[in-house]
């Protein structure tokens, strides 16, 4: 009885373990079918990657050739594109790989920028793969912010020369200190939820506010990227003079920064007369200033004009400043001072550029048709005194100059 069901026990062992050794196979099989089906589904039957009939680099250089289509795509003419590129490579080390020119770098960063196209778009386009574009897009930014460090400074540190802008009615010799202007500009972007109330100010979307400091040439000398929609100018301002302290252009003795009421006037920074009327479109319906307050802030807001103007020809010039992408923050802060280098690079060139000419032509011609927001009122500062006898001083000159 015994031995009958010992070979009953090593029968079932033996049909178990044939079992097991089936089951393991089958496992096996299953799994080649599926590695059999990836490989079909990835190798077999994808889409043939497409042939353009027209390469990104030969639509670059169609465009190049054609003035009117340069300016469209890139945003400058073909002679500023040809001296940025020459710069960058030389200088900042824009550089090409063996499947992408420097040229075609360039011009998919500003096609990006100045359209604004999306990522979608330009894979499209240059027929390259999404990571080849993030990649170059990445290099070109970063040559562009390097530039920014030698570009967006003062031409002149010491501010020893008055410009002639200054020297011109109505502002010489009344406004013989004035050394630029300072304003915050609202730029929308794309933020995480849990960051839109902290981005999104008085304007009512989410931005950053990028603080600038401008000269009368409507060149950035400064500027500060990152901070959110609901900063207060003044926070800002105060801010950059202790972190920035070692870069800001600060103004020496006797030589101011125009300045509106979002910003104290105080030593260094020359502000308008409050509960007085002040900026321009108010004057230009025909309504002329009354008392002298009012000329001293009609004058102030002419000179100040500079910087709204830069900002203006600044979103016209670059749309993607209209509404920066959902990039992480250093990202955005990045995009945003890249195209204030591009700005002041076309700028210095003196070269035709459509958008600085409208305003060179008309000193009243803002880009937009945005009018200027009145800035948020600040407490009065122990060591305004000095600027008030400054501004009380140019505004009885303004008022005397009238009467003469």
């Amino acid at each position: 009885m015994n031995g009958v069901d010992q070979d009953r026990d090593d029968e079932a062992s033996k049909k178990r373990k044939r079992l097991a050794r089936l089951a393991s196979l089958a496992y096996q099989v299953a799994c080649m079918g599926q590695i059999g089906n990836h490989y079909t589904l990835t190798n077999l039957t994808r889409v043939p990657y497409r042939i353009p009939q027209q390469t990104g680099y030969e639509w670059v250089m169609e465009c190049l050739g054609r003035k009117r289509s340069c300016y469209k795509m890139f945003r400058m003419n073909r002679d500023v594109f040809r001296s940025l590129h020459n710069v960058l490579v030389s200088h900042y080390g824009l550089e090409s790989s063996r499947e992408v020119t420097s040229v075609e770098s360039l011009a998919m960063f500003l096609w990006i920028v100045g359209g604004p196209q999306s990522f979608s778009q330009v894979e499209n386009r240059f027929a390259r793969s999404t990571e080849t574009i993030h990649r170059k897009f990445k290099e070109v930014l970063n040559c562009l912010c390097k530039l920014a460090c030698h570009n967006i400074t003062p031409r002149d540190p010491s501010f020893n020369t008055v410009h002639a802008r200054i020297k011109e009615e109505p502002f010489w010799p009344h406004f013989k200190g004035a050394i630029g202007a300072i304003d915050g500009c609202h730029v929308p972007v794309e933020v995480p939820a849990d960051e839109v109330v902290n981005h999104t100010g008085r304007h009512g979307f989410p931005s950053q506010n990028v603080m600038a400091v401008c000269d009368f040439d409507m060149r950035f000398t400064f500027a500060v990227a990152g901070w959110p929609g609901s900063a207060h100018d003044t926070r800002i301002l105060n801010d950059t003079l202790l972190k920035y302290a070692h870069r800001f252009p600060k103004p020496p003795a006797g030589k101011y920064y125009l300045v509106d009421s979002g910003y104290p006037n105080r030593e260094g920074y020359l502000a308008p007369y409050k509960g007085q009327i002040y900026h321009l479109p108010e004057f230009r319906n025909g309504r002329k200033p009354v008392g002298k307050h009012e000329v001293y802030n009609y004058a102030h807001a002419r000179g100040r004009n500079v910087i709204e103007r830069g900002f203006g020809v600044l979103k016209a010039k670059w749309h993607t400043l209209k509404a920066v992408p959902s990039f992480k923050p250093r990202r955005q802060n990045k995009i945003i001072i890249a195209c204030m280098s591009l700005h002041n690079y076309i700028r210095e060139t003196k070269l035709p550029d459509e958008e600085f000419d409208k305003c060179d032509e008309d000193e009243d011609y803002v880009p937009g048709g945005e009018e200027p927001l009145q800035g948020d009122s600040v407490p009065v500062r122990r060591d305004a005194g000095y600027m008030n006898s400054i501004r009380d001083t140019i505004a009885d000159s303004l008022w005397s100059s009238m009467e003469e």
